[in-house]
């Protein structure tokens, strides 16, 4: 939210310095993100004076210059070259003197030095408009009126703006601090308690609002009473479009709005004032003279301002005339309505619209306008009719109309405000301090609370429309907390707790384990959005995507049916900036639908790698990462947790190239796979990725259920033997694996594939793969009897069930 100082000092009774008040706002739960100087021109035209020029005449080295001598009201005479075609003498112009700094309107700054041009010392500049930032005009200099005073200073004479502008950043309950006049409220409450007497809000309301007929033109319907619950308007006719007085220009280019045209600022003016937006359609696209405030078929037709044609859904909310719709209510505005540079007559509109359709309406069509942004989080209703004759007066003194009619105002069911009563003793067990009684009525009262009752013990207040969040005593609480001041409330000495008793610990212990792990791999971790694109996932996925009712836009409509695609979207992220060598890791969800009501959240551990496992130096070479560098990393992940004995199998996939995925009793654990070029060059990704995805929960079930043993350090040495075999290029490490395992050797610890050779030397479709074992008996040293006995059991198996050549020599 963005407040200016000047503006909002407008309605406060008392002069108050911008420090004090950034302080104050912070102090009461409008926090100040940041304060800085604005100003209309940069620079503000300082150490630019008024000079008369004196003499002017040919400079004695160059055709198209002039020496002049110029007088700024000081002893000395300026001698200046000037290179415009228009400098004479007895003009009053602008002179930057030496030192000086000016501000181009484009360009970089530029400070005035002592120079010598052509072999004449010039002492400063006479300045054109857009040298100083007072326009975009360069055909010659600056030339002022007679009248003007020399040796008067540039700023005194053009008077730029200047304010200073409040970044507040609201929570999203504060609806009643949308606008200067709300923000003003709270700094008066703040100062009325603090300073102990009552300070009020000074009104821009005024009572002075006069029509010239006693008619109504426009007739209103409201036929969605629920949608629209109240519609005000006034027509004014006789209205000049034109450019804004420079007063409002300048209000609204300071907190960063352009001005448009008079009537158009005047609304946008009203909607940062008070917080309450209005809309202005020109009275002859009223057609019948007829206004109904409903909702059309779904897939109506609607041009709107921005030239784009829209179809209606049917729970949209439509300003209609007789012959069809003319406004988004409290969205936008439609092509063929709104006030153009012809329009001699308008009807001004203000109105209550629920919080709820304009929100859907907003975000079905991505139109996140300020009118929407106030309306959805709940307007005034009670303030509606006032502003709506702010607006009209100030229309009719900046456009000069006149109110031909009565002020329509349609309020079919008023509603009642919401009561809520506080008990002091609730009071001071939320908040820990103290409040005298009459300290809390005059912070509500002070904040447009109505008192309905007091006891000794509590209080009822009626609550004001402008504070649609206010419900409930804590809330109260709240509001006089941050009057009162959040620092004001008093720390004890000591406080006493119960120390939480924590179940279900294993889980994160896990977790600070592998994160341990993978950060000494070299992994980063990473947290991407679990809301996604719908659309990255294919067609015989959709009945499984959860499809968010209301998106934040057209990319982020859907909870992640996968941990891939946010991850790639961050490596993507990394590889556009040179980042190419990425060691990725993510604690996530996935999010899944079965149907109505069925939805399924599932916790996982993805890692992503690409690029460079080994980074090449000097004495050493880069090593690129692979699928078997990322296989081996999902086998460590998995013995880390305690999960030893699990199954590895090989399955074609969508996503992926090379794939496996693990199992522990027929219950998948892990997927590892190089993620396919195509939907690599989705995200633009132009090397390869491996993934690792993990279910968490799965994984902490087996986990949690499994035993860790120990045991000491073997006595005994062990024994290592290699074998090479020739089989099959079909045959699988595996599959060696496996026969392995069959022959039960007790005292073999450990197999190891440490080379694979191919050649036509060995045969036609065969392969050389080299082993490696390890024995230890626990209890003794083992003998070659013993070990070759082993050995030639496994070549056995081998020769049986692969048909393996053992290789000898």
């Amino acid at each position: 939210m963005t407040i200016s100082y000047n503006w909002l000092c407008e309605y406060l009774p008392e002069s108050i310095s911008p420090e004090r008040l950034s302080s104050i706002l912070t102090s009461i739960g409008l926090e100040v993100e940041s304060m800085e100087a604005y100003e209309s021109v940069k620079g503000g035209l300082k150490g630019l004076v008024i000079g008369e020029v004196l003499e002017c005449e040919k400079h004695p080295d160059a055709d198209k210059l002039s020496l002049t001598k110029v007088n700024i009201g000081a002893t000395d005479v300026l001698q200046i070259v000037c290179g415009a075609p228009n400098v004479a003498v007895g003009q009053k112009v602008v002179v930057a003197t030496i030192g000086a700094t000016i501000y181009p309107s484009s360009g970089e700054p530029l400070t005035m030095k002592k120079a010598k041009i052509r072999g004449a010392e010039s002492h400063g500049m006479i300045c054109a408009e857009d040298e100083i930032g007072l326009g975009n005009s360069h055909a010659g200099i600056l030339v002022l009126p007679q009248d003007v005073v020399v040796g008067q200073a540039a700023a005194d004479y053009f008077k730029p703006y200047e304010d200073i502008i409040f970044e507040i950043g609201l929570t999203p309950n504060r609806m009643d601090a949308m606008s200067h006049l709300g923000v003003a409220r709270d700094v008066c409450a703040y100062l009325s308690h603090h300073d102990k007497k009552r300070i009020e809000v000074k009104s821009p309301f005024k009572n002075s609002f006069t029509t010239e007929k006693k008619s109504n033109i426009i007739k209103i319907i409201i036929e969605d009473q629920l949608a629209c619950q109240r519609y005000a308007g006034v027509v004014i006719e006789g209205v000049k479009v034109g450019e804004s007085p420079e007063w409002l220009k300048y209000k609204l280019k300071s907190i960063g709005l352009k001005p448009i045209n008079n009537i158009v600022d005047i609304t946008n003016f009203i909607l940062h004032e008070t917080g309450q937006p209005l809309h202005a359609f020109d009275l002859s696209a009223i057609q019948g003279n007829a206004i109904n405030i409903k909702s059309l078929s779904a897939g109506t037709s609607f041009i709107t301002l921005d030239e784009k044609e829209r179809k209606l859904l049917a729970t949209d909310l439509m300003i209609c005339n007789e012959q069809g719709p003319m406004c988004m209510a409290g969205v936008y505005g439609g092509l063929h309505s709104g006030v153009a540079a012809t329009t001699t007559d308008i009807f001004l509109e203000s109105a209550w619209f629920n919080p709820g359709t304009i929100r859907k309406t907003s975000l079905a069509h991505g139109l996140r306008t300020d009118a929407a942004t106030r309306f959805e989080k709940g307007v005034d209703i009670s303030n509606v009719v006032e502003v709506l004759k702010r607006a009209a007066l100030l229309i009719s003194e900046i456009g000069g109309g006149v109110i031909p009619s009565e002020l329509m105002d349609v309020y079919p069911k008023p509603k009642k405000k919401a009561q809520v009563s506080l008990s002091f003793h609730y009071l001071k067990k939320l908040s820990g301090k103290h409040y005298h009684a009459d300290a809390v009525k005059n912070i509500l009262v002070a904040l447009g609370f109505e008192i309905l009752r007091e006891g000794i013990d509590a209080i009822s207040v009626a609550v004001p429309f402008s504070k649609p969040d206010i419900t409930i005593p804590a809330d109260i609480v709240e509001e006089i907390m941050r009057i009162d001041g959040l620092d004001n409330i008093d720390i004890p000495s000591l406080i006493s707790i119960s120390p939480a008793v924590e179940k279900n610990h294993q889980p994160d212990l896990y977790k600070q384990k592998v994160t341990g792990y993978l950060t000494g791999l070299g992994f980063h971790e990473i947290f991407t959005n679990s809301i996604t694109n719908a659309n990255y996932y294919n067609a015989s996925k959709q009945g499984q995507v959860v499809k968010m009712m209301n998106s934040l836009s057209a990319d982020l409509n859907a909870m992640r049916l996968s941990m891939l695609e946010t991850g790639l979207e961050s490596v993507a992220y990394n590889l556009n900036r040179k980042n190419n060598d990425l060691r990725l890791f993510e604690f996530g969800k996935t999010y899944q639908t079965d149907g109505d009501g069925k939805y399924f959240e599932q916790q996982h551990l993805s890692l992503f790698v690409t690029g460079n496992k080994i980074v090449g130096g000097w004495n050493s070479k880069a090593e690129k990462a692979d699928y078997y560098y990322a296989r081996g990393v999902a086998s460590k992940l998995l013995q880390l947790i305690g999960i030893n004995q699990f199954s590895i199998s090989y399955e074609p996939s969508e996503e992926f190239g090379h794939a496996c995925s693990f199992t522990y009793k027929n219950n998948p654990l892990a997927i590892v796979g190089a993620v396919h070029t195509d939907i690599l060059q989705r995200f633009d990704i132009k090397q390869s990725v491996y993934f690792i995805d993990l279910n968490w929960d799965a994984l902490m079930k087996v986990a949690i259920s499994a035993r860790i043993s120990y045991s000491e350090i073997p006595k005994f040495p062990s024994v290592q033997r290699d074998l090479a075999i020739v089989v099959e290029k079909s045959v699988r490490f595996e599959d060696i694996e496996k026969i392995t395992t069959e022959t039960k050797l007790k005292k073999l610890v450990s197999l190891h594939l440490f080379d694979i050779f191919e050649s036509e030397k060995l045969g036609a479709g065969k392969k050389s793969m080299a082993l490696n074992f390890l024995f230890l008996d626990e209890e003794k040293t083992l003998t070659d009897k013993e070990i070759e006995a082993m050995m030639q059991k496994l070549m056995e198996a081998y020769e049986k069930n692969l048909q393996a050549e053992v290789r000898k020599g």
